[in-house]
């Protein structure tokens, strides 16, 4: 499964930190337009199964008998269920990624697209993070999902701030060393 597979249902206002969403914003298509590719793909990937892996699966499953202690009728109902909620997810994040208007996104604390150095005082070193979406989250690369603990006790900080973070592996303070928001990395 993709990355986008990986969603986990949240508002978009929540995503971006303190941004607003006003919809025709060519850079934040620009800056979107990955995503949306990856969740196009899985959008086709899921309209194919829906539309025909599912039905030849469950005609093939109810032609074996009783439909009431027939496991793979119920079986590929159930993935036809969840197959129409997945699909409704993905087509409801491509309406709200189309919304993003980075001119409403933070010049000087940290947001959506920032990329921040920090001291990690509880490990005594410095971490560069870079705030995105949680469909292109990876910690081992250092993106964090703005919606990640640590991605929320950044939101709003400025250089010099110190941000205390509660983690599921303890408490964690990062003092904010180095800034470059989004509107640096893209020259706005």
């Amino acid at each position: 499964m993709s990355a986008a597979g990986n969603f986990i249902p949240c508002s978009l206002d929540a995503q971006l930190g303190s941004a607003t969403l006003v919809s025709d914003s060519r850079n934040g298509k620009r800056m979107t337009e990955h995503i949306k590719k990856q969740l196009l793909e899985e959008i086709a990937k899921l309209e194919h199964e829906l539309a025909h892996e599912l039905p030849v699966e469950i005609k093939k499953a109810a032609s074996l008998g009783d439909l009431s202690e027939n496991a793979e009728y119920h079986m590929a109902k159930q993935r036809q269920v969840f197959v129409n909620a997945r699909l409704g997810q993905v087509k409801k994040r491509m309406a709200e990624l189309s919304l993003v208007n980075l001119a409403n996104i933070p010049r000087d604390k940290i947001a959506f697209g920032s990329t921040i150095t920090v001291f990690d005082t509880t490990k005594d070193e410095e971490i560069i993070y870079k705030l995105v979406t949680s469909e292109e989250s990876d910690v081992s690369k250092g993106l964090i999902s703005t919606t990640s603990p640590i991605g929320r006790g950044l939101i709003g900080k400025k250089v010099g701030d110190t941000a205390v973070v509660v983690t599921p592996n303890g408490k964690r303070e990062l003092e904010i060393l180095k800034l470059i928001t989004i509107h640096d990395e893209v020259g706005a």
